[in-house]
């Protein structure tokens, strides 16, 4: 069940590539979390993340968990962003067969599912092949 107030709180993670970058060492973090995991400074400030990079690993999940079984076959991959950063996501706009690793991706907004409860339409940031 998603509520307002949770989408609310997570609306950065949800909605915009968000992530830390520590004042002392530089490590960027993806979740930002509060402490950096390098140096164990709590001196980090929010940064934006990229919104391209590249596919570098992928599954394909047929049989996905309860709430996604609307999206089957469901692609969820590895993605390296410009700055190094890895990030776990799904993938959209793209058949099973057009994979590759390697390929360019770029981060864009969409539905989550299809169920609308307390009239929410939950939206989140999955990655789709770059169109030349």
């Amino acid at each position: 069940m998603i509520y307002p107030a949770r989408i609310w709180r997570e609306r950065h993670a949800h909605y915009r590539l968000v992530g830390v970058k520590c004042k002392k060492c530089g490590a960027v973090h993806y979740p930002p979390r509060p402490v950096c995991d390098k140096c164990g400074s709590r001196e980090l400030e929010e940064i934006e993340l990229p919104r391209k990079g590249k596919l570098i690993s992928y599954a394909i999940l047929h049989d996905p968990p309860t709430g996604y079984r609307d999206q089957a076959p469901l692609i969820i991959g590895i993605i390296e962003l410009e700055n190094g950063v890895r990030v776990l996501a799904s993938l959209t706009d793209v058949n099973e067969k057009e994979l590759k690793i390697g390929m360019e991706v770029e981060a864009v907004l969409r539905r989550i599912n299809r169920k609308e409860e307390y009239g929410v339409i939950p939206y989140a940031l999955k990655f789709r092949p770059i169109m030349i």
